[in-house]
């Protein structure tokens, strides 16, 4: 319907120069026209320039008091001719309602704000928040002084509105072809693909990245001399994960350290995946902390954390 649209307009008349009001005036999205719009660019149905307009918007509290009025008409829609106590006031209104609608409501001369009760001043108030805040969810002008009253209480915000102006480009037609993209077992079997006309091959398009073939991390660091950054990377993932960081400057580690303590299982070839070289002298470690180790040997041996542990003797 958009494209049908476009194109059958621009067939009698030289331009759209706003796509914005196109779209209104049609009751077309405007995103879908827009994507028209790039598609029809690029196959050269029509030249588009982009046009930028700057445009007030309804903040999200602007929006909930275009619905429901504004929290000073609230509050003197809540109070009673007879008044109203201000905590009674207070219970029939949300807390941000009641705290702004009194201030707006007072400063407006709406009511009397008494120490026990709060009484109407004038009979009937206009909604005049409530208006300005339509109006300018509907595009209307709004004098700048309204317009800056709204945006100091928040209600308003500033937005890029971006556009096109489109004329006719160099292969346009009233009605754009469907070129077919491949050839079917039905094509060959009815024989219609003597008259199908197919659309040309683009040999500059990039194909989709190979996800194989990559260097491994840590030679991809050396040949880039950025294997600080590489490291830190996977520092912070295992410190995401919970890890807590040790000393790095021991470049001979105990095996229970490396490996029953990461709950590797013992005399087992999880272990062989390792570039591991044990050493003759010192052939064991110094010390180990008693209590902690009894922890491991207990969870290898007969789990925890929700293991069952490894079910075979801790040797140290």
């Amino acid at each position: 319907m958009a494209e049908e649209a476009v194109l059958g307009f621009l067939e009698k008349n030289e331009e759209i120069s706003d796509s914005g009001q196109f779209a209104a005036d049609r009751g077309i999205d405007h995103q879908e026209l827009t994507n028209i719009i790039k598609r029809l660019s690029g196959f050269r149905f029509v030249d588009a320039q982009d046009i930028k307009r700057e445009r007030w918007v309804l903040t999200e509290e602007g929006k909930t008091y275009a619905a429901a009025g504004s929290p000073e008409m609230q509050v003197f829609n809540a109070i009673p001719p007879p008044g109203i106590s201000l905590e009674e006031l207070q219970r029939k209104l949300d807390p941000s309602v009641f705290k702004i609608g009194c201030s707006q409501a007072k400063k407006n001369q709406w009511v009397e704000m008494g120490k026990q009760l709060v009484t109407r001043k004038v009979d009937n108030v206009e909604d005049k928040v409530k208006d300005l805040l339509n109006r300018v969810q509907d595009g209307e002008a709004i004098d700048p002084k309204e317009l800056d009253a709204l945006k100091r209480r928040k209600l308003i915000a500033p937005q890029t509105w971006k556009g096109y102006s489109i004329r006719k480009g160099p292969n346009y037609a009233p009605k754009r072809k469907i070129f077919a993209t491949d050839l079917t077992r039905d094509n060959l079997l009815r024989g219609d693909w003597k008259d199908l006309e197919f659309k040309e091959y683009n040999f500059s398009a990039k194909g989709q990245p190979i996800e194989g073939g990559h260097l491994h991390p840590l030679l991809k660091a050396g040949l880039c001399e950025a294997e600080i950054v590489v490291r830190q990377q996977f520092k912070m993932i295992f410190l995401q994960m919970g890890f807590e960081e040790m000393p790095t400057n021991n470049f001979v580690e105990s095996s229970f350290w490396n490996f029953d303590a990461l709950f590797q299982p013992q005399q087992h070839p999880a272990r062989d995946s390792h570039d591991t070289f044990f050493l003759q002298v010192p052939s064991t470690t110094k010390t180990l902390p008693e209590d902690y180790v009894e922890r491991v040997k207990g969870v290898h041996e007969s789990g925890g954390y929700g293991s069952r542990g490894y079910a075979t003797g801790f040797l140290l």
